[in-house]
């Protein structure tokens, strides 16, 4: 295997896993912090199903997701 070859296989899987560890789960993190609180059921299990198959990367991503509504005036 030429050195070349090498490096193209090791840049594809540094591209992969940057993309399954960062990239998609930061998207995901998005999505979630837009439609939390006004998903509907159907919605609600696509974003579980989101959040199981990007779990490692959004454990990664975790201590910047902020949930939490936004602070009301009054």
């Amino acid at each position: 295997m030429p050195f070349s070859e090498l490096t193209l296989i090791a840049a594809l899987y540094l591209a992969l896993g940057g993309l399954y560890l960062v990239i998609v789960p930061a998207g995901v993190y998005f999505y979630l912090n837009k439609r939390w609180y006004v998903a509907g059921s159907i919605e609600r299990t696509l974003m579980y199903s989101l959040v199981f198959l990007f779990f490692p990367g959004l454990l990664l991503l975790s201590p910047f997701l902020n949930l939490r509504p936004a602070r009301r005036t009054i």
